[in-house]
C-alpha cells in the first residue's frame, strides 16, 4: 500500500470517526439525514463540474447503473447505521459495524477481485472478531443490546457491499471519485426527499436547532468517503478496507468519552485489538 493511499485512508478514518460521534449526538433521523445529503450535494456540486471540465472523463452508459446502485447502498447505510446508534452506544454499535465491514470486504475481494490474504491476515481477522466481543462486554449481556447489535451488524454487511461495488467503479470503470461521490449523494437526497418533505415541521426545527450539526456531517461524511474512494483506485480492497478501520479506536474512545457510554479501558483494550487485527490484515 502506497504512502499516498495509507496517508488518505488515515485521515478518512479520522473524519469518519469525527462524523459519527457528531450524528450519535445529534440524535440523526430522516430530516436530519436528509438535510446532511443536501449540504453534501451543494458544497461539492463545484468541485464535481471542476472534474468534468476540467478531466472531461468518458463514462459508459453502464455508469449510471453503479451510481443508482450506490446511491441504494448509501442511503441504507446511513438509515441501519442511525438506527443502531438510536438503539444503542457509540461505543459498541461504530467498532462491530466498521469491525465487520472489512471482515467481508476482504472475503468478497478474494472471491471476486482473486486477493488472497495471508496466514497473518487471517490471524488478523481473529484479532478484530476478539476485539469486538471485548467492547460488546459479556456477550450473555448482548440480548439487552440486541436491537443496537443487528443494526451494526446490518450496517457492516452493507458496509462490505459497497466498498466492493464502489471499488469496481473507480477502479475499473474509472469514474472520478469526487463525481462518484457527488451523484451518489445527489441521489441520496432525491430518494429520501419524499420521505423527508413530508415532516416539513421537523425539518424546520431541525434545521433551527441542529442547523450546525447538520452542515458538519454533510461536509465530512462526503470528505471521508471521497478519500477513501481515491485510495481505492490505486490500492487494492484488502488494504484500503481494514486500513480505513483504524478509526475504531477513536470511535470507540469518543464514545465512552464524550457520551459517557462508560467502560472506557475495556473498550479501549477491545478497540485496540480490533486496531492490531487490521493492521495485520492489511500487512497479511
Amino acid at each position: 500500500m502506497s504512502a499516498l493511499a495509507l496517508g488518505l485512508v488515515l485521515v478518512s478514518a479520522v473524519v469518519h470517526a469525527s462524523w459519527n460521534l457528531v450524528t450519535k449526538r445529534a440524535g440523526a433521523d430522516t430530516p436530519f439525514l436528509w438535510l446532511a445529503y443536501v449540504t453534501g450535494a451543494l458544497v461539492y456540486a463545484p468541485l464535481a463540474l471542476a472534474v468534468v471540465l476540467v478531466a472531461r472523463p468518458v463514462l459508459p452508459p453502464v455508469a449510471l447503473v453503479f451510481v443508482a446502485v450506490a446511491v441504494v447502498l448509501q442511503t441504507l447505510y446511513f438509515l441501519v447505521l442511525t438506527a443502531g446508534y438510536r438503539s444503542g452506544d457509540l461505543s459498541v454499535v461504530y467498532p462491530l459495524a466498521r469491525s465487520t465491514g472489512p471482515l467481508l470486504a476482504t472475503a468478497g475481494a478474494v472471491a471476486i477481485f482473486g486477493e488472497r490474504p495471508t496466514p497473518l491476515a487471517v490471524a488478523g481477522a481473529l484479532a478484530i472478531l476478539a476485539g469486538a466481543l471485548v467492547l460488546t462486554g459479556d456477550p450473555r449481556a448482548l440480548r439487552a443490546d440486541g436491537r443496537a447489535v443487528a443494526f451494526a451488524l446490518l450496517t457492516g454487511v452493507v458496509i462490505a457491499c459497497y466498498t466492493l461495488w464502489d471499488k469496481t467503479a473507480v477502479s475499473l470503470l474509472l469514474i472520478p471519485p469526487i463525481l462518484y461521490d457527488w451523484a451518489g449523494v445527489t441521489g441520496q437526497a432525491l430518494v429520501v426527499a419524499p420521505f423527508a418533505l413530508r415532516r416539513s415541521v421537523e425539518l424546520r426545527r431541525t434545521w433551527t436547532v441542529r442547523r450546525r450539526e447538520v452542515i458538519a456531517v454533510g461536509i465530512m461524511s462526503r470528505l471521508s468517503y471521497i478519500l477513501v474512494l481515491t485510495a481505492l483506485v490505486v490500492a487494492p480492497v484488502s488494504y484500503v478496507a481494514p486500513a480505513r478501520e483504524i478509526g475504531i479506536l477513536l470511535g470507540a474512545v469518543l464514545g465512552a468519552r464524550f457520551l459517557a457510554e462508560g467502560h472506557l479501558a475495556r473498550r479501549s483494550i477491545g478497540a485496540v485489538a480490533m486496531v492490531a487485527g487490521i493492521v495485520a490484515l492489511a500487512a497479511g
